[in-house]
């Protein structure tokens, strides 16, 4: 695991974009503390840095940028190839046999490439990366990024100049970065918590869809020309499935689900470093741990976080699946101090404004494993794969409405929304679930003028119609969201949140926390032939007793027996709404202060307000909404103070 940054930029002479290309790949020293190095080409204008985290072949021979054996080819490469050792023995078989300095997958990559060209190198790879590959031949810049977004890449056309890197902060080092702030990125931000590629919070600057390669080069006249093509389609892969379901016995399938995770996880244990995994003791990270510890001849390293309230606690489940599977477990328990103390750090880490409260656990359980291994895998991708989130069932069961004419529809949630004011008043001990909240739900719902408007307001926090973001417009909805993907609404779901809530939240949420303390994340339901197996699994069989999940549950149930695993779902949460009535309350009043909101000039401030006050007095449950605020001030103000925006 790594980081890399770089750019195009044929005004800047050897020596500066040197100095540059160095300062670039610096701010990325806690993605790979082990080396730093960089690469220039003045003449072609071009120069690449790379910060090292050395997990295979720690040898100077693994070592970037690194040239290819032909000389034609650089690159910069954050990731891991797992496959690479198959992949060297094809190329061997075909003929292709330079002479290995080394055993890196980067060293593999290079061959591959100059044998089957760059696409055609990733479409036989196995792994999560972003790539920075120069080719000298053709002058040109390619930028790549693996098939899930597991792996992040950033890019800005600054006029004729390209920067990219693997976090913002890369960037600025540049002396043509500019870091003004998008307000249509800050509008997706409140509304969903997180910013979906391929927008950023920076005009100007994008980010790398998932699955997609850029090719960077220039006209007869020096102008940048950027193509942007696809290589791998989560789109193609659902509509493939949908149309060619999973036929035979729900065992064979069972069968072949355990066979692709046990044969992902198994390439994902290689590493000449300790390795590891989080564990919460829910279906997802315990099925991975399961299969670890199935092919591991020595107690597999396991790592989980507990909360002294209770309602946040999943470290006893996680005890209780580390003593039957007889890993060798560490948990931390964690108190509300110990919490939001890194708080503070979270602007730094997270290098854009990012609302899931769920990186504060994250963060705290990637250090506690840090202190033990350099890699860690880790369960997500379940709830998108295999129907696992509640709101899946949440909106299907509103969705049914639909089949009452839209006047009866308006005319019910008409009648709730003052019903649910009036007991919110009343009643104002509940959380989240409490009745006042579910009637506002259900009020907003039943409006929504379609079941894919409905399940778009599941997703969000601040609503499409609430302008708290001064300038914007309306909140824009995720890039693809409104039309494309399967035709049928259960699979649409499922889709839309593996191509936007996953690669853009949990995924980054992921990188950000492990990549923070150095730790190289791995995520082997996310292999691409298990994602493309399970997009294959008819509904009803990952719903047949009434849970999502159903078959990874059964893969999972033939190593740990169904009780220990078998409850509510829980999340990664914290108890954020109660700290922001309690120990956060001064903190959060300061960035949220109307004469600091007004003088800004990025929110309304009668909306945060408004939401401030009906929090505190317990009206309504708005921690979300107030989070995402709450993170981009504070992200806002580290900024201003370092000069990195505007």
């Amino acid at each position: 695991m790594c980081g890399i940054a770089g750019f195009l930029d044929q005004a800047m002479g050897a020596e500066q974009a040197g100095r540059v290309v160095q300062a670039m790949a610096d701010r990325l020293r806690h993605r790979g503390p082990d080396d730093g190095s960089g690469w220039v080409d003045a003449a072609a204008g071009v120069a690449l840095g790379h910060r090292r985290l050395s997990i295979v072949d720690l040898s100077p021979e693994g070592r970037q940028p690194m040239a290819s054996a032909c000389g034609r080819y650089l690159v910069a490469f954050n990731g891991e190839i797992y496959n690479h050792s198959e992949l060297r023995g094809r190329l061997e078989q075909e003929g292709v046999a330079p002479a290995w300095r080394g055993h890196s997958d980067t060293e593999v990559l290079l061959a591959s490439v100059a044998h089957w060209g760059l696409r055609g190198a990733l479409e036989r790879s196995v792994g999560m990366f972003a790539v920075a590959l120069w080719d000298r031949e053709e002058r040109t810049l390619w930028l790549a990024r693996d098939r899930l977004g597991e792996k992040p890449l950033y890019f800005a056309r600054l006029g004729e100049r390209l920067l990219f890197g693997s976090e913002l902060k890369a960037l600025v080092p540049h002396p043509a970065w500019r870091g003004e702030i998008d307000r249509a990125g800050l509008a997706l931000q409140m509304r969903h918590g997180y910013i979906p590629a391929p927008q950023s919070i920076y005009k100007d600057v994008s980010k790398l869809p998932q699955g997609h390669l850029l090719r960077v080069s220039r006209d007869s006249r020096g102008r940048l020309v950027l193509l942007q093509e696809q290589y791998w389609s989560a789109l193609q892969v659902a509509l493939d499935g949908q149309s060619s379901p999973l036929g035979g016995s729900r065992t064979a399938a069972v069968d072949e689900l355990e066979r692709l995770i046990s044969q992902a996880v198994s390439l994902q244990m290689v590493a000449d470093v300790p390795v590891g995994a989080f564990l919460s003791g829910g279906v997802d990270s315990s099925t991975v741990v399961a299969l670890m510890q199935a092919q591991s001849t020595r107690p597999v390293r396991t790592f989980s976080i507990g909360f002294s309230e209770r309602a946040y606690d999943e470290a006893e489940h996680a005890r209780a699946v580390a003593q039957h599977l007889g890993t060798e477990h560490t948990e931390l328990y964690v108190t509300p101090h110990e919490a939001m103390a890194l708080i503070p750090r979270l602007p730094d880490l997270y290098d854009e404004p990012f609302g899931d409260a769920s990186q504060i656990p994250t963060c705290l359980v990637a250090e506690l494993a840090r202190r033990d291994v350099t890699v860690a895998l880790s369960g997500d991708g379940g709830d998108e794969l295999f129907y696992g989130y509640r709101r899946f069932s949440d909106a299907r069961r509103f969705a049914r409405l639909w089949v009452l004419p839209a006047p009866l529809r308006k005319l019910a949630a008409a009648a709730l929304r003052p019903t649910a004011r009036v007991i919110g008043r009343w009643d104002r001990n509940g959380g989240s679930r409490r009745p006042a909240e579910q009637l506002a739900k259900a009020a907003r719902l039943l409006g929504a003028a379609t079941p894919r408007a409905l399940y778009l307001d599941l997703l969000s926090h601040w609503k499409a119609d609430e302008p708290v973001v001064l300038g914007s417009g309306p909140l824009a909805a995720p890039f693809m969201a409104q039309e494309r993907g399967p035709e049928d609404f259960d699979r649409w779901m499922m889709h839309l949140d593996l191509v936007t809530f996953l690669a853009d939240d949990v995924l980054t949420k992921v990188d950000r926390a492990s990549m923070a303390v150095s730790l190289e994340a791995r995520v082997p339901l996310l292999d691409h032939r298990v994602v493309e197996f399970a997009a294959r699994v008819p509904l009803a069989w990952n719903t047949f007793d009434g849970r999502g999940k159903a078959l990874l549950r059964q893969v999972l149930y033939r190593h740990v027996p169904a009780p220990l695993i078998d409850r509510p779902k829980m999340g990664f949460e914290v108890p954020v709404g109660q700290w922001l009535r309690g120990e956060l309350r001064d903190w959060a009043e300061a960035l949220l202060d109307e004469r600091r909101l007004r003088e800004e000039g990025f929110f309304d401030p009668a909306w945060v307000c408004r939401r401030w006050n009906e929090h505190q007095t317990r009206v309504r449950n708005w921690q979300h909404c107030l989070w995402d605020v709450l993170m981009f001030q504070a992200w806002h103000s580290a900024q201003a103070s370092a000069g990195e925006s505007r």
